[in-house]
């Protein structure tokens, strides 16, 4: 079985997140989507188990998708699911070189076992970050149309 993981903080888990999964899952017989459970550099935001919840709902008729909270690395995450491929959605050139980077890390770390599968956002959703959307929620902005239903 072919496992992919698609991991993030998820919050809010937008349009664009849904897009890259939508796109992710024709490549694997599981994807688990893995919401990381400790935020260093983003303190007061949901549990992690809220965050997962929203995401299972999304996907509760999709049997190939699994959603859980995780804590600690996407590498050792991805061991633990018995996935070989971490996906990863990037919309800017700035997002590539971070992403580059962690999975330059995640293939050191693994031995080469885990690889880094990245997927361009779709360019109507190129603008359509979880910072945005906190951003116009903390301005009282309907931010429904970011997300997926």
């Amino acid at each position: 079985m072919k496992t992919g993981i698609f991991v993030g903080s998820f919050n809010p888990f937008t349009k664009g997140h849904d897009s890259v999964v939508t796109r992710a899952l024709p490549l694997f017989d599981r994807l688990v989507i893995g919401v990381v459970g400790q935020q260093v550099n983003k303190p007061g935001q949901p549990s992690a188990e809220e965050r997962a919840e929203t995401i299972r709902r999304i996907y509760a008729n999709e049997p190939r998708i699994e959603v859980k909270p995780y804590y600690g690395l996407a590498v050792d995450f991805a061991r633990e699911e018995g996935a070989r491929f971490i996906v990863k959605g990037v919309r800017s050139v700035k997002d590539f070189e971070y992403e580059r980077e962690q999975a330059d890390i995640n293939r050191l770390l693994s031995n080469g076992e885990i690889d880094t599968i990245l997927l361009y956002a779709d360019p109507q959703l190129a603008s359509i970050s979880s910072s945005m959307v906190r951003e116009l929620q903390h301005y009282g902005q309907d931010v429904t149309q970011f997300l997926p239903l």
